[in-house]
């Protein structure tokens, strides 16, 4: 095995994937069998500076080299090989956001991460003009809102960019992005896989007055899908990537993606009617679409697969935050007696309690709102447990009723998708925190959509592992092979995986939770009003 590994190394054929994520830079490689070979990562923090939460170029660079070194430092110790040449390479980021540069390629302002909820008004009347569901963090929004504050930087713009999108360019010189990534930017036509045009000339028109020499069309990078290739590596951007002078240029990279793209590929769900759900401090759900939504809907997001099929995305900032919290105080009282609490036993106990509960959770209820929630209308929130005196008041129901409200909010938004919008899904898989213990937060998401939910060993290994597929798909695909076609064959044939099929009473249990749920909604409200 080692001796296979050491002669891919040293002949080129492993495929490297780095993602940059809000906390951590990943870097992996795989083999010519698709499996992490080795890794490398860096910690990083945003700042928040003068109103915007941001990280500096310094950051960005500090971080990639360091993620790489440290990966190139790990081949090293485990193989025995200086790493020189490598047969693919990707590049993926956490989505939206706001980069611009002039025409000498000088960034005008700082980044602006997805973070940053400044562009409401921007948001609101792109909504309006588009007739399509403009979030505030997208890269438009953050343009139009820059725009409405008359900021003096705008008119000097030649180049609007993602993160992942500059790297990218910085690197290979081409200002592209891949499909999944520019969705998180403007809106797509999934007909050409581009950016779409009618938008474009509906938000030229709204700027006109303003007198730019630009059209936003010149601004925005060029739209690839996956598969294709998206430059190479240059001579300047070896140097840049691997401070240590021993990468080799010429490298091809596949466009670069968003985090919601590479989850939908470590997944393995890119496939109509298939979608995944990352559930830890914020979850969210993503569903592959058959065909655009009847309607626009503040709650769901329209984004794509990195090979341009409509995605549609339920963002909910609040998951796990008071469920863990609930647990912290179990173990505080079990240490009162002078018992040491296993925090992975003291999980799995009160996770299983849970399904010892009534399907309904026993008349109780619960917000887990450690933040707003905008799907249920929370600019700020309030973690709160109610019941009434008849309220069936026990462990179980309890735990049960902190699980089922931790899907509370993305049920909500998920319930307009299934039951009014007629959206099927045929397999969901989950990943995150909130699946760790065996089968318990599996078969509660499993009741919350009415869907078979499967838990794979490896989708643990995260976005970075996702870029490096698609990089391997750009460099292995056989002709006229989509990218599900390679996963299915390549990747996830034979992967070892649970699959839970939900139970008709959780179903209608959690029916009978979300209306009281919907009902107590203004309980939370009074709770944020009277807890200042």
């Amino acid at each position: 095995m080692g001796y296979d590994v050491k002669q891919a190394l040293e002949a080129g054929r492993t495929v490297l994937g780095i993602e940059l994520g809000s906390t951590r830079i990943k870097a992996v490689l795989i083999d010519e069998g698709n499996s992490p070979i080795a890794s490398g990562s860096h910690d990083w923090e945003n700042r928040y500076e003068n109103g915007i939460w941001t990280y500096s170029l310094e950051d960005i660079w500090g971080g990639l080299q360091d993620a790489y070194a440290n990966l190139a430092a790990e081949v090293g110790e485990k193989y025995g090989v200086v790493l020189k040449k490598i047969g693919a390479i990707g590049f993926s980021a956490m989505m939206h956001g706001y980069m611009v540069f002039d025409d000498k390629d000088e960034l005008l302002t700082p980044f602006r991460t997805w973070r940053n909820n400044i562009t409401g008004p921007a948001a609101e009347k792109l909504t309006e003009v588009f007739s399509y569901h403009i979030p505030q963090r997208w890269s438009i929004a953050h343009l139009y809102q820059a725009i409405l504050n008359g900021e003096e930087h705008v008119g000097k713009i030649h180049t609007l960019l993602t993160l992942a999108g500059y790297i990218h360019w910085q690197l290979t010189g081409r200002r592209v992005l891949g499909v999944g990534e520019a969705s998180g930017m403007f809106p797509i036509d999934i007909e050409t896989k581009d950016f779409n045009a009618r938008m474009f000339q509906q938000f030229d028109e709204l700027v006109a007055d303003r007198g730019y020499s630009w059209k936003l069309r010149d601004i925005m990078p060029e739209v690839l899908v996956a598969g294709e290739n998206a430059g190479v590596l240059t001579e300047k951007g070896a140097k840049l990537l691997d401070v240590s002078g021993n990468l080799e240029a010429g490298i091809p990279l596949c466009p670069p993606e968003g985090d919601a793209g590479t989850g939908m590929t470590a997944t393995n769900s890119v496939a109509e009617r298939t979608g995944n759900v990352s559930a830890g401090t914020s979850v969210f759900a993503m569903i592959v679409l058959e065909k655009e939504l009847k309607k626009v809907y503040d709650a769901i997001d329209l984004v794509t697969t990195p090979t341009g099929s409509l995605v549609a995305m339920v963002h909910c900032n609040n998951c796990t935050s008071d469920l863990n919290a609930w647990v912290g105080l179990f173990r505080e009282f079990a240490e009162s007696f002078g018992i040491e609490a296993d925090m992975n036993r003291l999980f799995g106990t009160l996770y299983g309690k849970a399904l010892e509960g009534d399907a309904d959770c026993g008349g109780l209820l619960a917000y887990n709102y450690f933040s707003g929630e905008h799907i249920t209308g929370f600019t700020e929130g309030r973690p709160m447990f109610v019941r009434t005196p008849e309220s069936r008041f026990n462990l179980a129901n309890f735990m049960r009723v902190h699980l089922f409200t931790s899907l509370g909010a993305l049920k909500t938004g998920l319930d307009i998708l299934f039951k009014e919008e007629g959206v099927q899904a045929d397999r969901v898989t989950g990943h995150g925190g909130l699946f760790k213990t065996k089968g318990v937060g599996q078969s509660i998401l499993a009741a919350a959509m009415n869907t078979p939910v499967s838990v794979m060993e490896n989708a643990g290994e995260g976005g970075a592992w996702g870029i490096a597929l698609l990089a391997a798909y750009m460099l292995n695909r056989k002709d006229g092979e989509t990218l599900d076609e390679f996963l299915e064959k390549n990747v996830f044939a034979g992967a070892t995986g649970v699959c839970l099929e939900p139970k008709a009473e959780d179903v209608a249990g959690f029916d009978e939770f979300i209306k009281r749920y919907a009902a107590g909604l203004s309980i939370e409200h009074a709770a944020v009003d009277a807890l200042k």
